[in-house]
């Protein structure tokens, strides 16, 4: 991994350092998260549109376990350290954390983000978070453009065209 993008992929205790630094330049945090398995030009949409929100933008990745857990078995199609290391490598992304709970609810609490982006397969009120993201003063805003890209439907459409000749 090169060192621009090796510094931006952090670990769980480097987050809150991270974050606190941000603070205190006055800069505003959003948080969003997934698995992103495969990532796809709906995961590009939903990030460019999360960064719009303002602020620094961090994306927390679930774990090869976590994602699985998700996903079913034969997920995640890529581990997650890679995973991390593509999402570090777009513009609109400032921090990759990859946590290994099914849900970010702890990271909400480690980092109080100020915006909990979820994408458009949500409403405000159906994100497993808001509570948790309304409790640390943050707000929950759904972004991105209208689900129409899965990165399970790549993998399974994949898979039905069978190995790619050469």
């Amino acid at each position: 991994m090169s060192p621009s993008l090796h510094r931006k992929v952090v670990s769980r205790v480097e987050l809150p350092k991270l974050v606190a630094d941000w603070r205190r330049a006055g800069e505003r945090v959003t948080l969003a998260n997934g698995c992103f398995d495969v990532l796809h030009v709906g995961h590009v949409r939903y990030l460019h549109a999360a960064r719009e929100l303002g602020g620094k933008l961090i994306v927390a990745v679930n774990s090869d376990a976590s994602a699985r857990a998700l996903k079913g078995e034969g997920r995640p199609v890529m581990p997650a350290e890679e995973r991390a290391e593509i999402l570090a490598s777009l513009a609109d992304v400032d921090a990759v954390v990859v946590f290994p709970e099914n849900d970010v609810r702890a990271i909400i609490r480690e980092i109080r983000p100020d915006f909990h982006a979820k994408g458009t397969d949500y409403t405000v009120e159906s994100v497993p978070e808001r509570e948790e993201v309304e409790a640390c003063g943050g707000r929950v805003a759904i972004v991105g453009d209208p689900k129409n890209h899965s990165a399970t439907e790549i993998i399974h459409s994949h898979s039905r065209l069978g190995p790619r000749k050469s």
